[in-house]
């Protein structure tokens, strides 16, 4: 958190201060109309920083158009008064701002807050919903903070909004309309679908789709609350709300069956301390790449309801609750090229050259594009300025050109007509085009990851070498290794007697590798690491796996009818590679795993056959961890020191558990290594039993590796 800054565009004179309001101006008005903003959220946040910055140092000269103390820049209107002012809010960018925030705050209201609430900051269109005896009848933007829009059209396509309170209360509920990831994916495809422009980000279409009309199709929103407050005649509820705390108003309205945040990872949290809230602040943070939903920063109100009326609003925001803005996530830039690659299975992605810009403390150059499909479907062109989205260990990804922001100069994108690779044609059946020569075409990549640690762990057999044999003629897939002989290795160059035994030492090794990884090896279309663990465990021997039918296949955790019905189709495909593997003498099973019932056999409810032994082999078997969902974090230690990730996951499953990368209320065990950091947090918080890495490694003594 510590590199939470906000540095502000320097103004060096009078013409530029004029410029910058002009265009943040502009850029507000564009941005609390449809979200098409000129400028992302960082630029614009640094444009007014700027402003506010030369108008300390020149009060004379500030212009009535300037955005600084403005609600929504002083760009959005709308005709419909608010009842009680709809603010926004300052904004803090790093803990020392926060810590200055908190002091100002207790020194106005003349003592120390007791009670802070944090909550995410939603990036979303503020809406105030107005509710008649417990029936939803208006719905108004924020507009400039006294007056809004009319969008009561909207009302019905609104998920957690409902139409009919479960009391017949009077009340405004006021909260964030915005898109989910998987409603601005359908609105997009939607919205295509008639022959529109997709939407540049959720934001953008979130805002277009609350306010358009006459539309011939219709796109989900989701709303969150994050108050409530008392309509004029709401009686008795007028003097009950106003003196409730914070974090009991949004319980409120939970309870009347409005959406809020609480069902979330980032659930609005009470905390006493400043201390407190900086945890939380760092815990949104961490968990902001893995959201549904869009946050650009931390919400911290002061609770109680005597602290907010002591200290007061201002023109523009209320002086009990800030923003603690986090680093910009979004930026909009060139796409300058596309690039055609070719994985190790013979699928040809593209990939979007970019000009280079700062998201989120790194420098982005590339971004994915998908497949050709999500191409056409964004209409991308070279010389489009794109929204491009990166979030934690995320690899960027472009959301769709700005199209306000075409010149008439841009071109179309040319798709390759024949593989980039080996100029073999294409397979352009599917979404994924696929060179027609498969894993063939890019031979050298599929057999080195074969012999991948991870996977058939082959030392010695890096890229280099890998090419040699290809060169040679000594492989042509990667169960050729285990027929290759002394006398041939020793005729490559740099190949000697003990380089030569070494090798052949480890692919003899190879051999009695357990089924996940070499069901990994195989390298199949939409499985890795975890997900062949999950298969291998879940079918015990590579015979059920290749007699499973999609159907079957979909009853391993993380399977759907998609991606089912590609691994049987590819299986199919692999079933030669697979022969030639079990004539080489490799291990088809999989240690520890039990295998399902056979059709008809019963199962209780837990999904436990007879015996007692869960049909995925993972059920409470006696083995140390049967039962338990485990999560790995830190750095570990002692016996556990050299195992990789992939391999403590292999460890917990061996052991009867199931290995997780995320906490949550599920988890058993956390296993917390040096540095455990906010994942140690939650589960401190969750109650969740934690051990270092010497007492997990007694645990489960009798599996680690020897």
């Amino acid at each position: 958190m510590e590199g939470m800054t906000n540095s502000a565009v320097v103004l060096a004179d009078t013409a530029a201060y004029a410029v910058a309001v002009e265009e943040a101006s502009q850029a507000a008005a564009a941005y609390y109309a449809t979200g098409e903003s000129t400028l992302d959220d960082d630029a614009y946040d640094r444009l007014a920083r700027g402003i506010a910055t030369y108008e300390q140092a020149h009060p004379q000269e500030v212009l009535t158009d300037s955005p600084t103390g403005k609600v929504a820049g002083g760009a959005a209107v709308g005709d419909v008064p608010h009842t009680v002012p709809m603010l926004s809010l300052d904004n803090v960018f790093s803990a020392e701002q926060f810590v200055i925030w908190t002091a100002s705050l207790e020194r106005r209201i003349g003592r120390p807050v007791t009670a802070w609430s944090v909550e995410p900051k939603l990036d979303g269109l503020a809406v105030a919903a107005r509710y008649r005896e417990g029936r939803l009848e208006r719905l108004i933007t924020r507009g400039d903070g006294t007056a809004g829009e009319d969008v009561s059209h909207a009302i019905g396509t609104v998920a957690g909004l409902p139409e009919q309170l479960g009391e017949p209360v009077t009340i405004e509920m006021r909260g964030e309309i915005l898109m989910t990831a998987g409603q601005f994916e359908q609105a997009n495809a939607i919205r295509t679908e008639h022959g529109g422009a997709p939407f540049a980000n959720a934001r953008n279409g979130a805002a277009g789709t609350l306010r358009a009309k006459d539309r011939p199709y219709t796109v989900e929103m989701t709303f969150f609350a994050y108050g409530a407050l008392p309509l004029p005649e709401s009686g008795e509820l007028t003097g009950t709300l106003a003196e409730l705390p914070h974090s009991e108003v949004l319980e409120y309205a939970a309870e009347l069956g409005v959406h809020t945040a609480a069902d979330t990872e980032v659930a609005p949290r009470t905390v006493t301390t400043v201390e407190d809230v900086q945890l939380r602040v760092e815990e949104i943070a961490a968990l902001r790449a893995s959201l549904p939903f869009g946050i650009d920063g931390i919400v911290i109100k002061a609770d109680l309801a005597s602290d907010q009326r002591d200290a007061g609003s201002g023109t523009r925001a209320p002086r009990w609750a800030i923003a603690y803005k986090l680093p910009a996530v979004e930026k909009v830039t060139r796409l300058l090229g596309v690039e055609w690659n070719v994985g190790r299975t013979g699928i040809i992605a593209p990939r979007a050259v970019l000009e280079p810009v700062e998201i989120d403390g790194s420098t982005v150059s590339y971004a994915t594009l998908h497949n050709p499909a999500d191409i056409t479907r964004r209409d991308l062109r070279l010389g489009d300025h794109v929204m491009v989205y990166k979030a934690g260990d995320i690899i960027p990804r472009i959301e769709a050109p700005v199209a306000h922001l075409r010149t008439g100069g841009e071109q179309p994108i040319e798709f390759p007509g024949a593989c980039p690779q080996c100029g073999s044609e294409i397979d352009a059946s599917e979404q994924r085009w696929r060179c027609v020569r498969g894993r063939n075409c890019r031979l050298v990549a599929s057999i080195s990851y074969a012999a991948g640690r991870d996977q058939l762990d082959i030392e010695g057999l890096g890229a280099t070498r890998v090419v040699q044999l290809v060169d040679a003629g000594l492989v042509a897939d990667f169960a050729d290794l285990f027929a290759l002989e002394r006398e041939q290795l020793l005729g490559l160059e740099r190949m000697g007697d003990t380089s030569t035994d070494n090798l052949l030492a480890a692919i003899d090794a190879a051999r009695t590798q357990p089924l996940s990884r070499v069901f990994c090896a195989l390298g199949v279309r939409g499985t890795g690491r975890s997900m062949s663990r999950r298969i291998a465990r879940y079918f015990a021997d590579m015979d059920r796996i290749r007699a499973a039918d999609a159907e079957t296949l979909q009853l391993v955790d993380g399977i759907g009818k998609e991606k089912a019905g590609g691994v049987v189709a590819e299986l199919v495909e692999l079933a030669p590679l697979i022969e030639k593997l079990v004539a080489a003498g490799v291990s088809m099973t999989e240690p520890g795993a039990t295998p399902p019932p056979e059709p008809g056999q019963e199962t209780d409810a837990d999904g436990k056959d007879a015996d007692g032994k869960g049909a995925d082999g993972d059920g409470a078997d006696g083995r140390p961890l049967g039962g338990m969902t485990v999560v790995v974090t830190g750095s570990m230690t002692g016996a556990l020191e050299k195992l990789s990730r992939n391999e403590m996951n292999e460890l917990i499953e061996r052991a009867g558990g199931k290995a997780s990368s995320s906490v949550s209320k599920r988890t058993t065990l956390l296993v917390a290594g040096e540095k455990a950091g906010s994942k140690r947090t939650k589960a401190e918080d969750l109650g969740i039993r934690i051990a270092a890495p010497e007492e997990f490694a007694e645990l489960i003594g009798a599996f680690l590796p020897s």
